[in-house]
């Protein structure tokens, strides 16, 4: 049976609106940045939107907070062959740190920039968070993403809840999105119930 999203990819809990893309949206999001990237002319304007797109691949694969992937060193924080990243979790107290497995292709990119712009290492994804923000409001406006969507932070709910559509237990949702509180994971639970019934329906479960 085939997942189906809501038209909106909004709903709201009681006291907490919870924001995020469908499959279809992020999609065409990531293509957007890539598009853009890939569309450079100049290795002058390609070293500057590579950084842009490494951003974007981090925060889509990690659901890490914006500052949490600004604050990465792509000399000591990232396992090229394991496919690992470690961030430093904020909103903890004493900042503990966190390692979350990404897809390959997101370390490859990564390792791809360094070797094609060696002088940029250490310093990939030290770019300003309000610049970021503008390129993202820019490339969500041309994927065609309402405006109340686009910003970095739906890229988080998304990831949530794509990794409980998937049947990712919600105590490892918790440590890869850096929740102190397992009650705020849960809340993405109560968002995904309905497809959750129809999930154990297919099964004959219900």
């Amino acid at each position: 049976m085939l997942v189906r999203y809501p038209p909106s990819a909004i709903m709201t809990l009681p006291s907490t609106p919870i924001k995020y893309l469908t499959e279809e949206q992020v999609n065409a999001l990531t293509a957007a940045f890539q598009g853009w990237y890939d569309s450079t002319k100049t290795r002058k304007l390609r070293r500057k939107r590579g950084r842009y797109w490494l951003v974007y691949l981090v925060l889509r694969y990690t659901g890490a907070r914006i500052g949490e992937v600004l604050m990465i060193d792509d000399r000591t924080d990232i396992n090229y062959r394991e496919g690992e990243i470690k961030l430093v979790t904020l909103k903890q107290k004493g900042r503990p740190s966190r390692i979350v497995p990404v897809p390959k292709n997101v370390t490859s990119e990564i390792a791809v920039y360094r070797a094609e712009f060696p002088e940029m290492s250490g310093r990939i994804f030290k770019i300003d968070q309000a610049n970021f923000r503008k390129v993202f409001y820019k490339l969500a406006k041309e994927a065609g993403i309402p405006r109340e969507l686009a910003h970095p932070h739906t890229l988080r709910h998304t990831r949530a809840i794509e990794l409980l559509r998937h049947g990712v237990p919600v105590t490892v949702v918790q440590s890869l999105l850096g929740h102190a509180y397992l009650s705020t994971t849960a809340i993405y639970l109560r968002i995904s119930g309905q497809e959750a019934k129809e999930i154990l329906r297919d099964k004959g479960l219900i």
